[in-house]
């Protein structure tokens, strides 16, 4: 058996090149030992030359003010309790942001430094983080405008105008609101619903139930909104679905209504038996005689803040509605229709495969 600590490939520097974070290892006298490859080629030196420098000169990064990462953290100083530094954002010599932290090694509390370990990873990540923070808070924002500007020029129109109003203005007026009032609920009611299936606390309560009862609900209540045609067909011996009928029906109305909003001419739902696993089930498909979805696009499609045409929308329909059906054990697909439009095929169990 070869022995680790003479074989190359479990050699203390080929471990530390195998990390996707930077190693910087200095000893007692605050000489570097060691640079990995992955921090050499952040801060833009040569791991060989690094090696036998100063520990505050190797680490070349400054915060927004100017200050030296060693000089401000004094990483051999302070308390004998003193085991590590947390992490930091630092700025490397080209400019990008580099989270930093350090371990503190020492033989005893009473003995001093004797190895300063400094890791060193990509901001990429919270860069990448805070950006889908920023477009959810202006996606938010900007859905929220709309219906809330719509209740409060109503309501203020009421309460200004309320004697000269007639009953038939009235009336109107207070259904536009409620209209609005739903879209409010509806989105706070997905922006939760994201957050649980990123979080993984997502709750379901599923029982068995009719696909066809619902279907024609969600087809009649969307109908009633638009003057697009939509038709049902509902296909015969159809077994019932093991699911939330409130997440069901999201779902579906989700998928109609983006028919609607983004396609063309007739929407048509399909309801056909199926197999899920190896089990019954049912298969809702929902078509448009729209542009339909480029092939190159279909992966993205489920992704937050994906949106489709010009007509808008949270970006968040389509991500929220991949969740709840796999969350369901279900699956679904995008497929082109016959005849040219989108095609959106979901597939709900008839036994509960949550776990799956």
């Amino acid at each position: 058996m070869a022995d680790p600590a003479r074989d190359p490939e479990h050699s203390a520097q080929a471990l530390a090149d195998a990390l996707p974070d930077g190693v910087v290892v200095a000893d007692q006298d605050r000489v570097v030992t060691l640079v990995s490859q992955v921090a050499a080629q952040m801060l833009g030196v040569a791991a060989d030359d690094a090696v036998g420098g100063e520990l505050g000169d190797v680490l070349a990064l400054q915060d927004q003010e100017g200050q030296h990462w060693y000089r401000l953290n004094r990483p051999y100083e302070g308390l004998a309790t003193r085991t590590a530094v947390p992490e930091q954002s630092w700025l490397l010599p080209d400019g990008e942001e580099v989270l930093v932290a350090a371990r503190l090694h020492r033989a005893a509390l009473d003995r001093p430094v004797s190895r300063v370990v400094v890791t060193l990873r990509s901001g990429r990540g919270r860069a990448r983080l805070d950006r889908e923070r920023s477009d959810l808070v202006a996606t938010v924002a900007h859905e929220l405008r709309s219906p809330l500007t719509g209740v409060k020029g109503f309501v203020q129109a009421l309460l200004n105008r309320w004697d000269k109003l007639n009953d038939e203005q009235k009336i109107l007026m207070l259904h536009t609101v409620h209209a609005d009032s739903d879209r409010l609920s509806r989105l706070i009611a997905e922006l939760l619903d994201v957050a649980r299936i990123d979080t993984g606390r997502l709750q379901l309560y599923p029982r068995p139930s009719d696909a066809a009862v619902l279907v024609r609900r969600i087809v009649d209540s969307v109908a009633a909104g638009t003057a697009r045609p939509i038709e049902l067909d509902v296909g015969p011996d159809l077994p019932e679905v093991h699911v939330d009928p409130d997440k069901f029906t999201q779902v579906v109305t989700n998928l109609v209504e983006n028919g609607v909003r983004h396609g063309e001419g007739t929407v048509r739902v399909t309801l056909r038996p199926t197999t899920v696993g190896d089990g019954p089930g049912v298969q809702v498909t929902v078509d448009d005689e729209g542009e339909g979805i480029p092939v190159e696009l279909r992966r993205r499609v489920f992704t937050k803040f994906w949106k489709g045409g010009v007509r808008g929308g949270s970006g968040l329909g389509l991500y929220l509605v991949h969740g709840l059906v796999r969350a369901h054990g279900g699956n679904i697909v995008i497929e082109d229709r016959p005849g040219g439009g989108a095609r959106i095929v979901t597939s709900w169990p008839g036994e509960d495969r949550r776990a799956e």
